[in-house]
């Protein structure tokens, strides 16, 4: 039987346990989405929920009950300026937990818990436009003096084929390979021209 089981300990003691829910809820109410285990996204969602709950009433007692918790100044304001009257209709379950697999390092489940009405708004009417490269044309020896001598590249019957790119930018590589010379041992070494 689990009797007088009421929350996970997270293998802390309980000062370490309070203080780690303070400051994961003051984190999540700055941000408004945080990435953290799955047992401590589990205990932190009621212990912010209640402090989103005080800042509905917004009193002074309500603000100084959560001032125990959240000790930023900056953060408690915009809990009580900006979240509480967001939550103001909403009669709980103020955030949402997103499982998000393994940690690479030590298998630990990660969730995400975010508070709701912060997730992210795409606009799916407006395309974005493709960004051209600027990279110059370079052209190879032969191509050049052809176009110097007026010649056209498209001949009758024939079409002209570019060097392929080496993938960096200004760079033609040759067709032409390097020839390979055999050492005394049978490997292949190059000669450098």
């Amino acid at each position: 039987m689990r009797h007088g089981h009421a929350l996970r300990k997270l293998g802390r003691t309980s000062e370490h346990r309070i203080s780690l829910l303070r400051n994961l809820s003051a984190s999540l109410f700055q941000a408004e989405r945080i990435t953290t285990t799955l047992h401590k996204a589990k205990e932190l969602r009621p212990f912010a929920e209640k402090l989103i709950t005080l800042a509905r009433r917004d009193t002074l007692h309500s603000r100084r009950l959560a001032a125990r918790d959240i000790q930023d100044r900056a953060v408690l304001k915009k809990l009580f300026d900006t979240l509480g009257p967001r939550f103001s209709q909403r009669p709980g379950g103020y955030s949402r937990i997103l499982k998000l697999g393994w940690r690479q390092g030590d298998g630990a489940e990660v969730a995400m818990v975010e508070l709701l009405g912060s997730e992210p708004v795409f606009d799916k009417g407006a395309k974005k436009k493709k960004k051209k490269s600027k990279e110059p044309k370079v052209e190879s020896g032969s191509a050049a003096a052809g176009a110097a001598a007026g010649h056209s590249h498209n001949h009758e019957g024939h079409e002209h084929v570019d060097a392929p790119d080496s993938g960096k930018k200004g760079v033609a590589r040759s067709m032409k390979k390097a020839p390979i010379a055999r050492t005394k041992s049978g490997g292949k070494k190059k000669s450098g021209k």
